[in-house]
Parts: structure tokens; C-alpha cells; sequence
């Protein structure tokens, strides 16, 4: 199925696939409870179940969000992360950042995750916050940091765009 999307039903609860993987689109408020549990929205959660039997990796994002990936989708990343040389400054630090940071969480009964109180330290994450589709993998972001993120990122400076998007439409 490389490069192909297929609905998954008419609810869109993972908005498609890739790969054989989920494939995960739009923005959901949500709430953290006390013990630091998130509920997964029903439009991800099945997927996410289905998906190594409910195994994601949550980990850290150099933007202060946290990444949750399913295992599936997580372990060539990992893979090909360790297999880079750890003797470039640049390349530890972000092992250091994306390997030395991610925690395998699984879905309880109720399709909740517990987010490790580590990972909320570094995301800044209390209750309020935002899970967003980003492909393959969900960010998870404070909700006043994301609302300052979305702002940065509609203010484009004049020839501000990247050369990499010169002819693309939407």
C-alpha cells in the first residue's frame, strides 16, 4: 500500500491509512485528569488500538509538544535514529531528546493513556491541552502553546515561505 490512503469507514476514525499505518488529521481540545490521564478521542482511539495492540511511544519534540506514536509507526524511527553516529554533538542531543525521552504507554480499558510526569514537565501540559493529526503521529501541546504556535504560524513575513513550497496550491 505504499503511498495510498484507504477510508476506514464512514466515521474517518483514523482519517485514512498509509503504509498500513493510521493516518491521523485534525485538532481536539482535551483534558488531562488529576493522575495525568488523557482520554484518546473515539476518532483515533481504535485506530491507535488496533495498531500493536494499543503499544504507542510518547515522547519529547523539540517544539515543547510531545509526540504519541503508535510502536509500529515508532520503531524504525528509533531504528534509524540509533543506527546514526553518536560521535556529531547534534545527532546525540537529539537522540538524547527523541530516544532518551520516549516512554511506551499503552491504552487502558476506558482508551486513556497515563502521560509520565516527566513528559508533562518538559511539555508544560495541566489539564487543558490539544492533540493534533500530524500523520502518522499525534502532537500533544499545552493548549495556550499551541494557540501561540498556530498565531506564529500564520504570520508569513513577505517571502517568508520556504523555497520548497514555490508552486504548491491547496
Amino acid at each position: 500500500m505504499v503511498g495510498r490512503e484507504k477510508e476506514d469507514g464512514a466515521d474517518g476514525a483514523a482519517n485514512g491509512r498509509l503504509d498500513g499505518l493510521p493516518v491521523f488529521r485534525g485538532v481536539t481540545l482535551v483534558a488531562l485528569d488529576a493522575k495525568g490521564r488523557l482520554a484518546i478521542p473515539s476518532r483515533h482511539r481504535d485506530a491507535l488500538a488496533s495498531v500493536s495492540a494499543g503499544r504507542l511511544v510518547l515522547t519529547a519534540d523539540a517544539s515543547r509538544c510531545l509526540l504519541l506514536y503508535p510502536l509500529a509507526a515508532w520503531e524504525p524511527i528509533q531504528a534509524r535514529l540509533m543506527k546514526l553516529s553518536s560521535f556529531d554533538d547534534n545527532i546525540r542531543s537529539l537522540q538524547r531528546l527523541l530516544v532518551g525521552h520516549a516512554d511506551d504507554v499503552e491504552l487502558d480499558a476506558a482508551g486513556r493513556i497515563l502521560v509520565p510526569p516527566a513528559l508533562r514537565r518538559y511539555a508544560g501540559l495541566d489539564k487543558r491541552v490539544v492533540l493534533v493529526g500530524q500523520g502518522q503521529k499525534l502532537e500533544l501541546w499545552d493548549e495556550a502553546k499551541w494557540n501561540e504556535q498556530t498565531a506564529r504560524a500564520i504570520r508569513f513575513p513577505a517571502g517568508g515561505l520556504p523555497s520548497e513550497l514555490d508552486g504548491f496550491s491547496l
